[in-house]
């Protein structure tokens, strides 16, 4: 299948590594170009050494509001263009309600939630009839993670964010969807593995819990995010797309 993504221009946020970095990999194989970002210098610039000619980085942070006009610029300067954007965060901190404090609160909620809503209003306002936003949530949006209270209490509203989105963007030709991760092998999930005492039995655990028996690897996550950004997924828009090998057991 051709995703029509010849010359199209994407913003990645979260783009260096991870979940990010997998979609942009396909993004850029399937004739793309994007502008990806991610809070460190270093990663940045790996990120985009591996990439090519294709790719452009910036240092940002999603909770800056700096950062949509940064990455808009960055697009609009070097291809003139923007046509989408990915917009991933990283997880925010473990903990159970009775232990998260406000400061953890406030802080992931700048970066999770308020970030991400930001981003995607700053970027719908540029994009073209045709244009894409995709928010990389979990599938705490549907079912709560233990030990991951900000998750559970942050995701289900920006998932709802993108759904109203979704209503008020589509008659401008503009779609926005959600993306629901399980257990996807990234650096974030063996953090989590590794956070219980014993990464090995968490595993174990886990991945008696998915129907595939074995945990994702950013690949697959990749190719989903990028063909639902694409042209290809033309008529999909307020969904949340479950990306986790059957994990989830709510419809």
């Amino acid at each position: 299948m051709d995703l029509d993504l010849a010359d199209r221009v994407y913003l990645v946020t979260g783009g260096a590594r991870g979940l990010g970095r997998a979609t942009a990999d396909v993004l850029i194989a399937e004739g793309a170009r994007v502008v990806l970002s991610s809070r460190t210098r270093d990663t940045v610039e790996r990120a985009v050494a591996d990439l090519g000619d294709r790719a452009q980085g910036i240092v940002g942070d999603n909770a800056d509001p700096d950062t949509p006009g940064r990455l808009i610029a960055a697009a609009r300067q070097r291809w003139g263009r923007v046509d989408g954007a990915l917009i991933s965060v990283g997880g925010p901190p473990k903990g159970a309600v009775t232990e998260v404090t406000d400061d953890e609160w406030t802080a992931a909620f700048a970066s999770v939630f308020l970030g991400a809503v930001r981003l995607a209003r700053e970027v719908a306002a540029v994009l073209p009839p045709g244009g894409s936003i995709a928010f990389v949530l979990s599938s705490s949006v549907r079912a709560p993670l233990a030990d991951l209270a900000i998750s559970n209490g942050l995701r289900p509203g920006l998932a709802m964010v993108a759904k109203t989105l979704a209503d008020e963007l589509g008659p401008r030709g503009i779609r926005v969807n959600g993306l629901l991760p399980g257990r996807v092998g990234t650096e974030r999930v063996a953090e989590l593995d590794a956070a219980s005492g014993d990464p090995e039995a968490a595993r174990v655990a886990a991945v008696a819990t998915i129907p595939l028996r074995r945990y994702g690897v950013p690949e697959e996550f990749g190719r989903v995010a990028a063909f639902l950004l694409s042209p290809a997924a033309s008529f999909v828009s307020g969904s949340m797309l479950p990306v986790d090998g059957g994990m989830l057991r709510a419809l």
